[in-house]
């Protein structure tokens, strides 16, 4: 048992977190739990980890940091390719067609969890290159990590972040700008980044794609299955949903269909 975390503490925090956000923790990743804690705890200048607690509860924004600092960030550019071939070579297609009966002349798109941006981003370089003349898009990335989205925001990646991009894309959407580069505002525009918090409902509706990839599992399966619904009411008639090549919604009670494209697997939304 750790002298820093008790089990009694651990049950009170790992409870506030999966009700504040859906993010399970288990004695497996307790440690994770246990090193984040302790930057707060010595941050906000307190003792212990009840002093800590009796914070966050009275302190929403205090809370919002603590739930930033339990995430887990890992991203990068044209992360799984064989995701963005099939946008490329199947979903976007198929919109288009669909569009064009609607008369529908704008894609609706949703990074869900899109931690310092470089998913959000992808998407827009790719939809900048292939869409036709005349077809728009909005692309709306949130993530619960507030960190995260101004890095985001910014749109600045140091040149280790920058991996995976061809240098076409790269002279085309990116300046150059001492140890990194910048992402220039004819794509930064395309994009806005906000707070959103999956336990909460979006606001959005009607987004024809909808990216959320590697976040369902750090939820427990009650946790996953509210989020996926969410997600379903957030989107058209006719839309695509993507989650992580290691998540699944097989024996999951959903509407969804999963779709096995020639590239990769992912989900759609037929009315």
């Amino acid at each position: 048992m750790s002298e820093f975390l008790n089990d009694t503490d651990f049950e009170k925090y790992r409870s506030l977190i999966y009700k504040e956000s859906g993010i399970t923790f288990s004695e497996n990743n307790r440690s994770i739990l246990e090193s984040r804690l302790r930057e707060r705890v010595k941050l906000a200048s307190v003792a212990t980890v009840e002093d800590y607690y009796n914070i966050i509860i009275k302190d929403g924004e205090e809370l919002k940091v603590l739930l930033d600092a339990v995430t887990t960030n890992l991203t990068r550019f044209f992360r799984n390719t064989a995701h963005f071939d099939a946008l490329i070579k199947y979903v976007i297609p198929e919109l288009l067609i669909y569009k064009a009966a609607k008369g529908d002349k704008e894609i609706r798109l949703w990074s869900a969890g899109c931690s310092t941006g470089e998913e959000p981003y992808t998407i827009a370089m790719i939809l900048k290159d292939i869409l036709p003349i005349g077809i728009s898009f909005k692309i709306m990335a949130s993530d619960i990590s507030l960190k995260s989205l101004m890095i985001g925001k910014e749109g600045f990646y140091p040149d280790t972040r920058i991996q995976g991009i061809s240098p076409e894309y790269l002279t085309r959407f990116f300046e150059k700008k001492n140890s990194g580069y910048r992402v220039k505002d004819e794509l930064k525009n395309t994009i806005r980044f906000d707070y959103h918090n999956m336990k909460n409902d979006s606001g959005l509706h009607n987004q024809d794609i909808v990216f959320c990839r590697n976040v369902l599992i750090y939820f427990d399966e009650a946790a996953q299955k509210a989020a996926v619904d969410r997600f379903w009411n957030a989107m058209s008639n006719h839309s695509y949903l993507y989650i992580g090549h290691s998540e699944s919604l097989f024996g999951m009670d959903t509407k969804f269909e999963f779709l096995k494209t020639e590239w990769a697997c992912i989900y759609r939304k037929f009315l």
